[in-house]
């Protein structure tokens, strides 16, 4: 079973030594095609609905080096960073 946008992901993933020069750029991959480059988020998702309707889509900001972030469920009192009243 695949879960959505993994193609998308797989493709983004293999092409990005070819997107190198377009670092910043936000790419539209559509299944195992880039589709397109785009100064901005909006105009490339306006960019995605326009070609690809309903069908999956994915935008992302074309980072050679992607920056980790690190989220937590954790909300016990060690994690409260206003103080206790």
């Amino acid at each position: 079973m695949t879960m959505p946008l993994e193609k998308e992901l797989e493709t983004y993933r293999s092409k990005l030594p070819e997107l190198h020069d377009e670092q910043g750029k936000f790419a539209l991959v559509h299944g195992d095609t880039v589709a397109g480059i785009y100064g901005t988020y909006d105009d490339a998702l306006k960019a995605g609905y326009e070609k690809f309707s309903l069908e999956p889509f994915l935008v992302k900001q074309i980072q050679i080096v992607e920056q980790v972030q690190f989220i937590s469920r954790f909300t016990g009192p060690e994690c409260r960073t206003s103080p206790s009243l």
